[in-house]
């Protein structure tokens, strides 16, 4: 497996291609995203949203357009596709398919899941491929999504905490912004997490 990153816009949201069997999976093509995808796969088979936040989805539909594949977005999210309170002009995106909370998708033997912790926003999901968790802004290194935005749930964010401390797994994180870290590094946080909501 191989992942490409690239820190989109003002935000300096991750972009990532991921790499595996000849397979490229292109995940959060944020602002101005689509001249560094184009140029860096391929063969592009899906383009992968962990949430429905413009600076992880602005670049959707150009993309699906101009490289003739799907797209796959969190059901809960897609409401944030057409429409954004920061963005009015936030290029609107249709997914292709609406993934249902916890769901494996199987891309002629690559293994994609998408594992749900609402919080941060009611889609918010990570997506898992081998042994790398892409988790958008739901875990960073140090650190996690933020709460007070529309339609987030510090409720919604304490569970989904205490179900990312049940995980008897560990995989290479690969968060929406900033640095790599992993499962059970941010596990060791959780708490301090949980309790500070």
């Amino acid at each position: 497996m191989q992942i490409k990153r690239q820190a989109m816009g003002v935000y300096q949201t991750n972009c990532y291609i991921v790499t595996v069997n000849g397979k490229d999976f292109i995940i959060d093509p944020g602002v101005n995203a689509t001249p560094w995808v184009k140029a860096n796969v391929t063969n592009p088979v899906a383009i992968l949203n962990t949430h429905g936040h413009f600076d992880h989805v602005w670049s959707n539909a150009e993309l699906q357009h101009d490289l003739g594949i799907k797209l796959y977005t969190p059901k809960d999210d897609i409401m944030l596709l057409s429409s954004s309170s920061w963005m009015p002009d936030l290029p609107p995106s249709v997914p292709d398919v609406a993934i249902e909370g916890n769901e494996e998708l199987d891309f002629d033997g690559v293994k994609v899941k998408f594992r749900h912790f609402p919080g941060h926003c009611p889609g918010c999901s990570t997506i898992e491929i081998e042994d790398a968790m892409f988790s958008g802004d739901f875990i960073f290194k140090r650190s996690i999504g933020r709460c007070d935005f529309p339609y987030s749930s510090p409720k919604d964010m304490k569970k989904s905490l205490q179900k990312f401390k049940q995980l008897d797994f560990d995989k290479t994180i690969y968060p929406g912004h900033g640095e790599t870290t992993s499962i059970q590094e941010e596990q060791k946080n959780s708490d301090y997490w949980i309790n500070s909501l």
